[in-house]
């Protein structure tokens, strides 16, 4: 038997693969890092007063969280096949993000100038990247577990994906208990978190990933 022929073997009436295959590995690996981001939030700071759970601010948090994290699973979906069109995806998180710092620019120029530089800096920016990015690893590791087990082959790229996923659920987590009520401090210092994120999965992906 030669090549041709086991390929075509192995072929024969194998029909297409179950596109629900990579959301039915992603969903509990989401909601397992979304649920240890959130303990993680209220365990190692706490819990915000409730009163500010009917802010604006919060209200922003977490729907640019939660927007970004259906973008990017989208993303990591397509890329956990083998042939990955990824371009209408791709565009959805480039979007998101895009939109979010377009809406920060243009409330920023509508603060007056003596309140500008605490609506980019609050109180906790030197902090804020670095402890959504820690609160999102779980998240990480569950994803990139989750993708394992199915067929990237853009592993860098698969990688990355896995990350900018786990760290918009680290966002979400993080936001219950995250006391900035800045909208620029949100599009700044959560971005930048969560692409720390993205950026470590991108490291991992061709490690971890690899088949």
């Amino acid at each position: 038997m030669n090549t041709d022929q086991l390929v075509d073997m192995l072929a024969r009436n194998a029909g297409p693969a179950p596109r629900t295959t990579a959301l039915t590995r992603l969903i509990p690996a989401m909601l397992f890092g979304g649920l240890c981001s959130m303990l993680l939030s209220w365990w190692l700071i706490e819990p915000l007063p409730i009163e500010i759970f009917y802010s604006n601010a919060t209200a922003i948090k977490l729907s640019y969280a939660a927007l970004l994290a259906v973008a990017a699973c989208w993303l990591t979906a397509r890329l956990a096949r083998p042939i990955a069109h990824i371009t209408g995806a791709r565009r959805w998180v480039v979007g998101t993000i895009a939109f979010m710092m377009l809406a920060a620019v243009l409330i920023l120029t509508l603060t007056p100038a003596n309140q500008r530089l605490e609506a980019i800096f609050g109180n906790t920016w030197l902090t804020c990247p670095w402890t959504l990015m820690s609160f999102s690893l779980p998240a990480l590791a569950a994803i990139l577990w989750a993708v394992r087990g199915l067929a990237p082959t853009q592993l860098a790229a698969a990688g990355g994906a896995c990350g900018l996923l786990a760290g918009a659920l680290g966002a979400m987590g993080y936001a219950l208990a995250c006391p900035e009520q800045s909208s620029v401090f949100i599009a700044i210092w959560y971005t930048l978190g969560i692409l720390l994120t993205a950026w470590i999965g991108r490291i991992l992906g061709p490690i971890v990933l690899r088949w």
